[in-house]
């Protein structure tokens, strides 16, 4: 029997849910990846100069870790009062936090100016958008799996994950586009302004848009539950308390999941600007170019991978991802090697193929693990701690593997071995595929009644 909740909405419905959520999270990659790319590209000589290219290269990426550091932080709080008054409360305000930081980021006056300061306001301005973004991806999933029906949720779910290269594509792009009509001099100097200013625009089209989407359907039928069991005097633990008690094992599993695509990825972006640039010498226009093809090619399949995971399962489709990277880590680099820019765009958009695979099922794989009371934050925690542990270290172990050794060979090991991180979780993991979000699991515990006392 199909639940009220999570019965398949009309192409309409669920079509303005998807556009709002794909709008929301490109924006809010977009001003992520763009820090990403400045810190490759003008951070490191504006904010953090120093006589060694690379040792400014790594400051200017732990300034980038330290905004993955705050995501977790933000899953557990936007987590918490997504679970208790709703997902699209949350998601609005996630936006104005992630466009206002970036806004900022363009207006900052840089090292040869303020001295220590300039940093300091950047560092600050990263941990708001960290921040933000921790609270966005758990939102954004959410809302279109909790809309779409069972059937199709691997695909309806996967297009706010297509957000993420629709992000690195526009900020990319335009990256791209102002290093080909500027000179380094002019870019240096204030053309790097440009993409950051323009994040206010995106900001209010993005608020237009996400405004006008309803509430998910499954969250208001557990709200009202909720409040029923409130009104008889049963109260519930916080969400994330309820998580850590008794699905510490689901976490674990999200991110094990996580691992190997979130390394994989910066290390395909991020990475690969220092790789081209600093290692190999060439033009930095190679390197953009080459990650805007193989985004395009990223966004496009993304939805395909999850409507492949709604018909052979999120598991299969997640292996095939993680045991293809694995391999790939080794050619990936020695293509790069070739300084061939049609090469380079082959091994980039290959590897992002593969890290769509993974990728894709994902937001409909975690958010299945999880009960709707406890949704949001279970989702969160777990996919925010990979990040910590995976995207904000990536750029900065393969750094440092790459000034250690002079090498790509250690830094293919390392991905190699968290996509094989990432294999066997999944092999271990139970399938989910098919779950009324609208049920709570079997093993799922009921509310915990607190005795109510009455004032003296």
């Amino acid at each position: 029997m199909v639940s009220p909740a999570t019965a398949a909405p009309t192409r309409s419905g669920i079509g303005r849910i998807v556009g709002a959520s794909l709008v929301g999270t490109t924006i809010e990659w977009y001003d992520f990846f763009l820090y990403g790319s400045a810190a490759a590209l003008v951070f490191n000589t504006l904010f953090f100069p120093s006589s060694d290219p690379l040792v400014g290269t790594m400051l200017a990426f732990l300034t980038y870790a330290v905004g993955f550091v705050a995501r977790p932080l933000g899953g557990i709080v936007f987590g918490h009062f997504g679970d208790r008054t709703g997902r699209k409360k949350l998601l609005v305000l996630s936006l104005l936090m992630m466009g206002g930081a970036t806004f900022a980021m363009g207006l900052l006056p840089t090292h040869a100016s303020i001295g220590v300061g300039a940093p300091i306001l950047l560092t600050l301005l990263r941990l708001i958008q960290g921040f933000a973004l921790g609270g966005e991806w758990g939102g954004a999933v959410l809302l279109v799996s909790e809309h779409g029906g069972d059937r199709h949720r691997g695909f309806w779910a996967s297009w706010p994950q297509a957000g993420a290269p629709g992000g690195n594509l526009l900020a990319t792009g335009v990256l791209a586009l102002l290093a080909a009509v500027q000179s380094d001099e002019a870019f240096l100097a204030w053309g790097w302004r440009i993409p950051f200013l323009l994040s206010g625009v995106l900001v209010v089209i993005g608020l237009w848009i996400r405004i006008s989407v309803s509430e998910s359907p499954v969250f208001l039928e557990a709200q009202r539950k909720a409040e029923a069991a409130a009104a008889a005097g049963v109260r519930e633990k916080a969400p994330v308390l309820q998580v850590l008690r008794t699905g510490r094992r689901q976490v674990l599993t999200a991110i094990g999941t996580r691992l190997g695509e979130n390394i994989s990825y910066y290390v395909l972006t991020a990475f690969l600007l220092v790789y081209v640039t600093a290692h190999l010498g060439l033009p930095k226009s190679d390197a953009l170019n080459a990650v805007l093809i193989g985004s395009a090619v990223h966004f496009v399949t993304i939805p395909l991978w999850g409507a492949l995971s709604d018909r052979i399962g999120r598991r299969p489709v997640t292996l095939i991802g993680a045991v293809g990277m694995a391999c790939w880590a080794f050619a990936f680099f020695a293509l790069l090697d070739t300084e061939s820019f049609p090469v380079i765009a082959l091994a980039v958009t290959v590897g992002l193929l593969l890290h769509g695979a993974m990728y894709g099922p994902q937001a409909a794989f975690i958010s299945e693990m999880f009960d709707t009371k406890v949704r949001y934050s279970g989702a969160s925690m777990g996919s925010q701690l990979a990040s910590v542990i995976g995207g904000a270290l990536a750029p900065i172990i393969a750094v440092e593997l790459l000034k250690d050794y002079d090498s790509s060979v250690p830094v293919s090991l390392y991905l190699c071995l968290a996509a094989l991180v990432t294999a066997l979780t999944v092999l271990v993991a139970k399938e989910t595929r098919g779950r009324d979000l609208a049920e709570d699991s079997p093993s799922a515990p009921g509310p915990q009644v607190l005795p109510v006392c009455s004032a003296p």
